[in-house]
């Protein structure tokens, strides 16, 4: 494929690509998997759980630090359905107290790429706010 055609493809809109597919309409019920997909991602602690995993493994401690104010029930809950849907892994070493680690799966950071887009949109939605200059954002350097 040359690079025209590629920067072709890539500037299809969502709806052309479902119609390229063979659908005419678009129908979202609970059984479409683009509904499926949304959901998962429209929780609450989804996307704040996925970006910390982004920058390497991480503890449940670690994880209640970083993704703040998330509760400790709430964080587990949000894990447990991210490990579900396959988008991260749970593993469990042998020590004493128990010590468990999470991490992206490839499926899971296969998300990188559309949370990227997302957070380029967010900056841009926000850069045309008038107030954005004085309230900055909510980015912090983890030290």
């Amino acid at each position: 494929m040359d690079q025209e055609s590629a920067d072709a493809e890539k500037k299809l809109s969502l709806l052309s690509q479902i119609k390229n597919l063979g659908y005419e309409d678009v129908v979202v019920d609970q059984d479409c998997i683009l509904h499926e997909a949304v959901m998962l991602l429209a929780d609450k602690w989804t996307v704040p759980i996925l970006l910390s995993l982004m920058q390497g493994p991480k503890r449940t401690n670690h994880l209640l630090k970083q993704v703040n104010p998330v509760s400790p029930k709430m964080l587990v809950q949000t894990l447990k359905k991210l490990e579900d849907a396959e988008l991260i892994e749970r593993k469990v070493y042998p020590a004493v107290p128990p010590m468990v680690e999470y991490t992206l799966t490839e499926t899971g950071w296969g998300l990188n790429e559309v949370l990227s887009k997302l957070f380029e949109w967010s900056v841009t939605r926000a850069s045309k706010k008038k107030n954005f200059n004085d309230r900055g954002t909510t980015l912090q350097k983890v030290v």
